[in-house]
């Protein structure tokens, strides 16, 4: 993994938050993982600009303001946007947030920042795959210039669709089939594991700003469940701590039929394949270390 002279890793993440809890948490672990050099934060999907205003809502509560946060495209590369809103944006009244968001800016910004740090940056993206598409298109280089690449992203050993892979396959696609040195994906039939119920999500979730901001946009979340998966976070933690999953090596395959199949992630076992798939999950062992970075290391 690239770092700097510190030994941090450079971390840029491409994200959806605002719709689910978990990207949230994902934010929240990577600002107090003391080996992540966060570079920067783009979002992604409907009304991308509230989604970064909730970024730096969870910033600015973890005392780390100065991260550049860039909204990015709203829709889909060929299909109907299917997340338009960003639900938990209800909470940004109460939250310090930065409101001059830029339009349009996140791929841009992902190659200047790419292409300034050399097969030093990791890539981690937890939301669909519009800005990474769009910039794997405009500049061909950028895949072979990343460290690695790590999604929360597809399903691989169930038959389901995933949300992140379905809601742009065409840009799934472009993403999958881009030649980039290393790529991991962690999917839903791993993820799907890591789960707590609302009740302890609460105890956990409260005493600092940052905890309390959380807390507060899980409350939004938890209007439709009574419990949180933490997809995101989980793909976050395998940059740091990679043995906390086993993998497989093989082909990631997209469908870009038309029809329920559509967006479909299908892996292939292939000993020398360019895609590393996680296969399964110490969850007693990824939970110790998220609430050690997040809960234990605050100040």
């Amino acid at each position: 993994m690239g770092s700097n002279n510190e030994g941090r890793v450079k971390v840029l993440l491409d994200t959806d938050i605002g719709s689910d809890i978990d990207d949230a948490l994902c934010l929240a672990y990577l600002l107090m993982q003391p080996r992540c050099e966060l570079l920067g934060i783009t979002t992604v999907t409907g009304e991308p600009d509230k989604r970064a205003m909730l970024a730096s809502a969870i910033c600015i509560a973890a005392g780390k303001d100065a991260i550049p946060i860039k909204p990015g495209s709203p829709k889909p590369l060929l299909i109907e946007q299917r997340q338009k809103t960003a639900p938990q944006a209800e909470v940004l009244p109460r939250w310090k947030h930065a409101t001059d968001m830029p339009k349009f800016e996140a791929v841009q910004f992902l190659r200047e920042i790419i292409r300034s740090h050399p097969r030093e940056v990791t890539l981690l993206t937890i939301g669909p795959l519009t800005n990474i598409g769009l910039l794997f298109a405009m500049d061909p280089e950028i895949p072979t210039m990343l460290n690695q690449l790590v999604m929360m992203c597809g399903a691989y050993k169930v038959g389901k669709r995933e949300w992140n892979a379905v809601v742009d396959p065409h840009a799934t696609a472009i993403v999958f089939n881009a030649t980039v040195r290393k790529v991991v994906a962690v999917g839903l039939d791993v993820t799907t594991r890591c789960v707590i119920n609302a009740e302890e999500f609460r105890k956990r979730f409260k005493g600092t700003p940052l905890l309390d901001l959380i807390r507060e946009m899980a409350e939004v979340w938890f209007k439709g469940t009574e419990r949180v998966i933490f997809h995101d976070p989980l793909a976050a933690s395998l940059i740091f701590e990679p043995d906390i999953c086993k993998y497989e090596q093989g082909l990631v395959v997209v469908n870009l039929s038309d029809g329920e199949a559509l967006g479909e992630t299908t892996f292939l076992p292939k000993g020398d394949g360019r895609h590393t798939v996680a296969t399964d999950v110490d969850v007693g062992r990824f939970f110790e270390h998220y609430f050690s970075v997040v809960c234990g290391s605050q100040r």
